[in-house]
């Protein structure tokens, strides 16, 4: 768990709150479900409409990775890849089958297996590139959904506004429900930048972090993979590894 993420949206989220109780507001009155329906029901449509559904729900899925975030710790990382250096030179690369057997990464699954099946290191090395250069745009693409979602909730927020206004114009005979009315419409505003800066953007540039390091960890891992290929030194390995973490 990351409780820095955690910490965070708690402490906006109730210091927007606490602030406006301050001023003598109600909470009662944020809560207003027709408003919250115009502006993530129009969000997640607006967004929809400009995305793949494959991209949107990678992205969607990629929402526990802010709070629970993979392990990005290189240092045993680069311990298990200097045993897969010693298993090569004492016993060859058959015998990194069973830790390609065992492990649940793909893209280090698909590297032992590339090693195992003795494919030329230029042609590794390519592969492997290729795979990381797809996986990239592939988090890329789908952690722009919420920065889209970002841009396009405020503006529902308005809209929703300027919708309660114009219900709010019908009630004119009635003075005593103007206000209440006026209040009511600009609910949606706050629910749009609310959404939009509390939890879209910051969602979007954390996971642009955790992508990020996960792609760093992806390119030593394919570095590693191609010095076994080359049978390059275990110490220049060592070093080549360890300049990754510094």
């Amino acid at each position: 768990m990351d409780i820095g993420s955690l910490i965070g949206i708690t402490v906006a989220v109730l210091s927007v709150l606490f602030g406006f109780y301050m001023e003598g507001g109600s909470l009662g009155i944020l809560l207003q479900p027709s408003g919250f329906l115009i502006v993530c029901g129009g969000t997640i449509g607006a967004v929809l409409l400009q995305t793949d559904i494959r991209v949107f729900l990678r992205g969607v899925g990629m929402l526990k990775k802010v709070f629970i975030p993979p392990d990005q710790d290189l240092i045993p990382m680069i311990d298990d890849i200097m045993k897969w250096v010693q298993i090569s030179r004492k016993d060859g690369l058959l015998r990194l089958e069973h830790i390609e057997q065992e492990t649940d990464d793909d893209f280090i699954k698909r590297g032992l297996n590339l090693l195992i099946d003795g494919t030329p290191h230029d042609k590794l090395k390519e592969i492997l590139e290729i795979e990381l250069s797809t996986f990239e745009e592939a988090e890329r693409q789908a952690i722009k959904i919420w920065e889209a979602a970002a841009g396009y909730s405020p503006t529902l927020g308005i809209l929703g506004a300027v919708l309660g206004l114009t219900h709010v114009m019908e009630s004119l005979s009635d003075p005593s429900k103007i206000g209440s009315g006026i209040a009511t419409a600009f609910i949606s505003t706050v629910y749009g930048v609310a959404l939009a800066n509390l939890l879209f953007l910051p969602v979007s540039n954390k996971l642009k972090t955790i992508s990020t390091q996960e792609v760093g960890r992806r390119e030593m891992l394919a570095d590693a993979f191609f010095a076994i290929a080359v049978g390059e030194n275990r110490t220049v390995i060592k070093d080549r590894m360890d300049s990754y973490v510094s």
